[in-house]
């Protein structure tokens, strides 16, 4: 695994981060999760919050949890049970929707800052698309939210929650920006090589990615404690997560056209 080129894709991802364009750049992506999340929890949210009541009655989910909670001395959560579960349930389709906007309205962006300023040597050999980009993004939460649901129950397992869960933020957060960052310069079969063969770092730097991502995360599940927050806080949420999705799109492609314009050297020698 090449630390260095990892660490040197971070440096120059925080530099490009400054600039006034990559800032300017949340807005779009920022906007449009707002606007879509605005609408889910107006139409949605109290119907989950209602199915997921009904069904803690049905199978007497109350009791347990007020057992397990009475151990841990946590007992006084047990009202804000039903709230919380419905907070992790849409959490992972609040950080999805910011990473498919990030893909949709910012990555072509920062791919063509990215490629002007520093590779403007690298062949664009467009072997990516919009429909491409989207299906990679929704066949990879797909299996996201199956193995989410399975593993879900070691969440409640200190050392497993910590090694699992942002092993599976950063297998999904490669999958959908690593296309995006190499859809304008590389063909199909060199992304597949290069998946392949940098799948290490890859992984290591969605990874990363997604510790980063947990403040909003506990921010958005703190809306439970303040219910009347919960708008305003949502919002805070997706921008943070818009920020730093942002910054991981800029951190993938300085990596990915660093890695191409290797690869493509390796071939030719």
């Amino acid at each position: 695994m090449d630390i260095a080129a990892v660490i040197r894709a971070w440096g120059r991802a925080v530099a490009t981060q400054l600039h006034y364009r990559m800032l300017l750049l949340t807005l779009r992506p920022f906007l449009a999760a707002l606007l879509l999340w605005s609408v889910a929890m107006w139409w949605g949210l109290q119907m989950l919050v209602d199915f997921i009541q009904d069904w803690f009655v049905l199978h007497r989910a109350f009791d347990t949890a007020g057992e397990v909670l009475g151990w841990f001395g946590l007992l006084a959560f047990k009202a804000m049970l039903v709230p919380l579960v419905a907070m992790w349930l849409l959490l992972p389709l609040m950080i999805f929707t910011a990473l498919l906007c990030i893909g949709v309205f910012a990555m072509p962006a920062i791919s063509r800052h990215v490629a002007a300023r520093y590779y403007q040597q690298l062949e664009q050999r467009r072997g990516g698309s919009l429909i491409g980009s989207l299906w990679v993004a929704l066949s990879s939460f797909a299996m996201f939210a199956v193995l989410w649901l399975l593993t879900l129950p070691l969440a409640l397992l200190p050392p497993l929650s910590l090694i699992l869960q942002p092993l599976l933020w950063g297998w999904l957060t490669y999958r959908v920006i690593v296309y995006d960052a190499l859809a304008q310069h590389a063909d199909a079969a060199e992304r597949q090589l290069l998946i392949r063969s940098q799948r290490g770092p890859l992984l290591l730097i969605g990874t990363v990615a997604g510790l980063c991502g947990a403040a909003p995360g506990l921010l958005w599940l703190g809306g439970v404690i303040s219910v009347l927050f919960l708008p305003l806080l949502a919002g805070v949420a997706i921008w943070l997560y818009v920020l730093v999705f942002v910054f991981t799109g800029l951190w993938f492609q300085h990596y990915c056209l660093y890695a191409l314009q290797q690869q493509r050297a390796a071939v030719a020698n």
